[in-house]
C-alpha cells in the first residue's frame, strides 16, 4: 500500500503554486463572541472549481506520463471531485470521463461538463460506482483517479491545512469534514508537521457515521450509503490510504445532524456573506455544537466546498430556525 508524508504534500503545493488559488481566512466577530474562541476559518468554497477537490485532482494528473495523458482519466464522484478532476484534466488537456450519481446536484454534473469532461451517470443506491470506474478504465485504458483513496489525492489536499497554518501559526483545535478521508488525511499530515500539538477533529453526518465506527474500533467499517444532505459525505467507508493516516495522526472523530448543517448554512450566507454546501457546513456545526470548550483558544476550520443548486439551497434556508 503506497503511503503518503508531509513531503508529499510540500510537493504538491510546489505543483499547485500558481493554478490552485491560495484561498482566504476568515474571522467572525459573531463566531468569536459565541465560542469564546478566536476562529479562523479556511475558505475552500473560493477554490477553483468550487471546493478543496481541485487541489488533489492537479496534483495527481499533473503526474501523468505521457501515455496516461493521451489515454486519459477516469473517476466516479458525488459532484465536487468530478469537477476538480475535469477543471484539472482541461488546465492539462487530458481528456476526462466522470462518473457521476443521477441524484447529483445538477449545478455539479452541468459545471463537470462545462469543464469539458464526459459524464457516465448511475445509480448510487443500486449501483457500484468503484466498479463502474474499474471497468471503463480497464475497457478505454484510462487512469482511475479516486475521490479520496489515492497518495497523490491526499496529498493535495493537505495543501490546504498547510497554507491554513502558514497563516494563523499553530492552533489549539482544527475541524475538518470527513467523507472518504482524503481532506482530513491530508490535513493530519500538515497539522502533525506544523502544529503537533492540535486537536485534530474530523466531522461527519450523523446519518454516516462509518469513519466514527471505523476510528474506534480500528478497522475499517463499510455502511450502506447514507442518506444526507452532505452529499459529499455519502461515502460508504474509509479509504486503504487515508484511514492508517487518520487513525494515527487524528484525535477524534464528531457527527452532527441535518438539522444543523442546515443552521450553518444559514450562518455562513447571514453572518459571512458565503454560499457554503452543506458538506462544507460539518467543521463550523461540531464546532457550534461544543459550545465555549475552546474557549480562549485559536482554533481553525476548513469549509470544503460551496457546489449546491440555487432552488436546494434557497429551500434549505427556508427551512432553517
Amino acid at each position: 500500500m503506497l503511503t503518503s508524508t508531509y513531503q508529499d504534500v510540500i510537493a504538491a503545493a510546489e505543483r499547485l503554486e500558481g493554478f490552485a488559488h491560495r484561498t482566504p481566512v476568515f474571522t467572525s466577530r459573531t463566531l468569536d463572541a459565541e465560542t469564546g474562541a478566536q476562529v479562523f476559518i479556511k475558505c475552500e468554497n473560493l477554490q477553483r472549481g468550487g471546493s478543496f477537490k481541485f487541489r488533489g485532482a492537479f496534483n495527481a494528473l499533473s503526474q501523468f506520463d505521457p501515455q496516461q495523458r493521451k489515454a486519459g482519466v477516469v473517476a466516479f464522484s458525488s459532484g465536487n471531485h468530478a469537477q476538480g478532476i475535469a477543471l484539472a484534466a482541461g488546465l492539462l488537456g487530458i481528456p476526462a470521463t466522470l462518473v457521476m450519481p443521477t441524484d447529483a446536484p445538477a449545478a455539479k454534473v452541468a459545471a463537470t461538463r462545462g469543464y469539458g469532461a464526459s459524464v457516465v451517470l448511475y445509480d448510487r443506491f443500486s449501483e457500484d460506482r468503484e466498479q463502474i470506474g474499474r471497468t471503463l478504465a480497464a475497457e478505454h485504458g484510462l487512469t482511475l483517479i479516486p475521490p479520496y483513496d489515492h497518495p497523490d489525492v491526499l496529498a493535495g489536499q493537505g495543501t490546504a491545512a498547510k497554507e491554513l497554518l502558514e497563516f494563523t501559526g499553530p492552533l489549539d483545535a482544527l475541524f475538518v469534514g470527513l467523507g472518504g478521508g482524503g481532506m482530513l488525511s491530508g490535513t493530519a499530515l500538515s497539522t502533525r508537521a506544523l502544529a503537533p500539538d492540535c486537536l485534530l477533529y474530523g466531522v461527519e453526518p450523523e446519518a454516516g457515521n462509518d469513519g466514527q465506527r471505523s476510528f474506534r474500533s480500528g478497522s475499517i467499517v463499510h455502511i450502506d450509503t447514507p442518506a444526507t444532505i452532505a452529499d459529499g459525505a455519502q461515502t460508504q467507508h474509509l479509504g486503504n490510504c487515508t484511514f492508517p493516516i487518520i487513525r494515527d495522526k487524528v484525535d477524534d472523530i464528531l457527527t452532527v445532524t441535518d438539522a444543523q448543517l442546515v443552521a450553518e448554512m444559514k450562518f455562513f450566507m447571514q453572518r459571512m456573506k458565503m454560499v457554503v454546501e452543506p458538506t462544507g457546513c460539518l467543521g463550523l456545526a461540531a464546532l457550534r455544537q461544543l459550545g465555549k470548550r475552546f474557549k480562549g483558544q485559536r482554533v481553525g476550520i476548513i469549509v470544503t466546498g460551496g457546489n449546491v443548486d440555487i432552488e436546494r439551497y434557497a429551500a434549505l434556508l427556508r427551512e432553517a430556525p
